[in-house]
């Protein structure tokens, strides 16, 4: 049942693709993840604070910083490294982490997203721009970002006491929140690959990213278990891993066209989607085989 959704709204997508409203309903649907939708799931996780969080954010803002370097070192493309290090967390990851984990996901999977997304801020810019990006600009974007402004609203309500609220209209918000991002994220998703053409070459090219990203994740995952004391880590390790299944953020190629004025990785992105979503296949085989 946690897999009809994304399932039917993907489905969705690819049919409504095929008619005119696709061109509206595209960026509303996005535009409601971004800026509504995502940050009340963030803002509600972060006022009902979890223990390790905090080393969730740490670990996803980290493991893509190494994973970028690890990649621009080996094939010297900034681009292509952060294609490969800059994941889509928000229309991607919450659906299918909820989707394989059920509900308890919800938590560590905003932790991540906002470490990939102050990431993502706070440097994708600079890698598809060779001009220089003053620390001002840098700050601002970040501080201005919608992760960062839900996590500033957190920090007041928790200030103010609203954690120690019980009413059901809350927790109501909450759940539909959360069923709409799935629905809107996947549907979107459905929307933008039916308009996308992708060749052979796109293919393999991502089959081997996504190949590099795995064995880093595999890695980052295994030390930090091992190594790093964070609270109820084996419960949220699979979510983990999961970060490093997920395909290129979607934004990639507007900042790409934006700064070079070429749209060279919308094709790395297509493609990328498409093999993450047989790698997280094969990640949910391999969980309801073992777990």
């Amino acid at each position: 049942m946690a897999l009809l959704l994304p399932i039917l709204a993907f489905i969705t997508g690819l049919l409504l693709a095929q008619t005119s409203l696709s061109e509206t309903i595209k960026p509303v649907l996005s535009a409601w993840l971004a800026r509504l939708l995502i940050p009340v799931v963030i803002i509600y996780n972060m006022v009902f604070y979890q223990p390790g969080s905090l080393s969730l954010m740490l670990f996803s803002f980290g493991s893509a910083f190494l994973i970028f370097f690890a990649y621009l070192a080996l094939f010297k493309d900034r681009l292509l490294a952060l294609c490969v290090s800059y994941t889509n967390m928000g229309w991607l990851g919450f659906p299918f982490a909820m989707a394989l984990f059920g509900p308890q996901a919800t938590a560590p999977i905003v932790a991540l997203y906002i470490g990939m997304s102050l990431f993502g801020n706070a440097w994708a810019v600079t890698a598809v721009t060779t001009a220089p990006q003053s620390k001002l600009s840098i700050l601002k974007k970040v501080l201005t970002s919608p992760p960062c402004i839900s996590i500033f609203c957190a920090l007041v309500l928790r200030l103010l006491g609203a954690q120690h609220i019980e009413h059901p209209a809350i927790h109501w918000v909450y759940e539909v929140a959360k069923f709409a991002m799935t629905f809107a994220g996947m549907c979107v998703l459905g929307m933008w690959l039916r308009r996308t053409r992708v060749h052979l070459k796109d293919l393999i090219y991502s089959t081997k990213a996504q190949a590099f990203k795995v064995v880093c994740g595999l890695i980052l995952c295994g030390l930090t278990y091992r190594f790093l004391p964070i609270p109820n880590i084996s419960q949220q390790i699979g979510v983990m891993f999961l970060m490093f299944c997920l395909p290129p953020a979607a934004n990639i190629v507007a900042l790409e066209t934006h700064y070079q004025g070429t749209g060279r990785s919308a094709a790395y992105i297509a493609s990328g989607t498409i093999v993450s979503c047989v790698c997280i296949a094969i990640y949910a085989v391999f969980l309801h085989l073992y777990f």
